[in-house]
C-alpha cells in the first residue's frame, strides 16, 4: 500500500534490528521508565503463534517510522470449546510522527490484511479513545474476560473488534494472552544493551 510518500509493507529479516530500536524509541519512558516493548517484539518473532504475513512495517523516505504485528490465541469458551482469534501489537510509531495519523493508518491497514486472511476477530490492551475509532469496542460487549482480572475489577483496557461479523455471537469465555509477551526484567536488561544508552524516567502517567 502506498499513500503519498507513505508505503506499509512486511518486515524484512534484516531490518529486525531497526524495527527494534523504532519499537524502544516509540515506547521508551512512555508506561514505565525504559521499556520492554522491543524485548517483547523480539521474543515473539520466535514464538509459534507469531505470524509473518501479518508482521508490518511503515515506511517514509526511506525510513522505518510505524511497526503492527499479530499473533494467533484463543478464547477458552465457558461451554468447553476453544474459538481462535488474534492479539495485535505492540504498535510503535516513531516519537516525533505520533498523534498524526500514522497510528490509525497501519493499524486499520493490518486489520484489513488480517480479515483478507479469514481471522475472525482481534482482542487485546488498549485505549479506547484511539482504538475506538478503528471499530473497536469493550471485549465485555461480546462476553469476553480478560483472563486472571477479579470479578469486578476495572477491564476497561481490554478491547475487541469482529473482523467477521457475528464471529463471537454465542461466544462467551476468557481470553487467553500469548505467554510470549511475559517477559522477565532481568532478560529486558541484558537485551536493551545492546542499543545505545538512554536514561530511564519516572513521569507523570506512567503505570508502572
Amino acid at each position: 500500500m502506498s499513500k503519498d510518500n507513505v508505503i506499509i509493507r512486511l518486515e524484512r529479516k534484516e531490518e529486525r534490528r531497526e524495527t527494534e530500536n523504532l519499537v524502544r524509541e516509540a515506547f521508551w519512558n512512555v508506561y514505565k521508565p525504559g521499556c520492554s516493548e522491543h524485548y517483547v517484539l523480539h521474543v515473539l518473532r520466535e514464538d509459534p503463534a507469531f505470524i509473518p504475513e501479518l508482521n508490518y512495517v511503515m515506511e517514509e523516505e526511506g525510513k522505518l517510522v510505524g511497526q503492527n504485528m499479530f499473533m494467533r490465541t484463543m478464547i477458552v469458551c465457558d461451554d468447553g470449546r476453544t474459538v481462535p482469534v488474534l492479539t495485535m501489537g505492540p504498535i510503535g510509531i516513531t516519537p516525533e510522527l505520533k498523534r498524526k495519523g500514522y497510528g490509525k493508518t497501519i493499524l486499520d491497514y493490518t486489520l484489513k490484511k488480517a480479515k483478507e486472511m479469514g481471522f475472525g476477530a482481534v482482542l487485546f490492551e488498549g485505549n479506547i479513545l484511539f482504538y475506538g475509532k478503528s471499530g473497536f469496542t469493550y471485549a465485555r460487549e461480546f462476553g469476553i474476560r480478560y483472563h486472571d482480572l477479579p470479578e469486578g475489577a476495572d477491564d476497561s483496557f481490554f478491547l475487541c473488534k469482529e473482523l467477521i461479523p457475528g464471529y463471537l455471537r454465542e461466544v462467551t469465555g476468557v481470553y487467553q494472552t500469548p505467554k510470549g509477551y511475559y517477559v522477565k526484567d532481568e532478560e529486558v536488561e541484558e537485551f536493551d544493551r545492546q542499543f545505545p544508552a538512554k536514561e530511564k524516567l519516572k513521569l507523570p502517567g506512567q503505570l508502572w
